[in-house]
């Protein structure tokens, strides 16, 4: 199966980032990732590397509950930008709330919403999805 070239993880959760990119690297999941701790570093970061025409990711895997900027502000503002090629978002949330899934659906960006703790099978599903 082939990798993912670049992932994005966006979660303020240090144990839950560090989990994952195990994960990621146990499957091959991807070859390389960028890791933000919040909504607004990752909309800055990718917004320098689509106005500089720079490799963007693949995939985003957005959690819902950060600070600074959580992950609803950024998908309002991500939306606004126009990446040269579809991104995929995924949000990996412990949020159960319907409403939440509700309101992500509201989203075209977003192909799924994912309730945390996150699987192999979780990601193998992810990275079938897309390659």
């Amino acid at each position: 199966m082939k990798k993912i070239k670049l992932a994005c993880i966006v979660d303020d959760d240090p144990i839950f980032v560090f989990g994952i990119k195990k994960m990621m690297k146990l499957i091959e999941f991807c070859e390389n990732f960028l890791v933000f701790a919040n909504g607004q570093e990752a909309l800055d970061s990718l917004t320098a590397i689509i106005n500089k025409g720079g490799d963007i990711p693949q995939l985003i895997l957005l959690d819902l509950n950060m600070p600074v900027m959580d992950g609803w502000e950024f998908l309002e503002e991500f939306t606004k930008t126009n990446p040269p090629k579809e991104i995929t978002i995924y949000i990996l949330t412990s949020s159960i709330d319907p409403r939440d899934l509700k309101r992500a659906k509201q989203f075209n960006r977003v192909s799924n919403y994912v309730i945390k703790p996150i699987t192999i099978e979780n990601l193998e599903s992810i990275k079938n999805s897309l390659t």
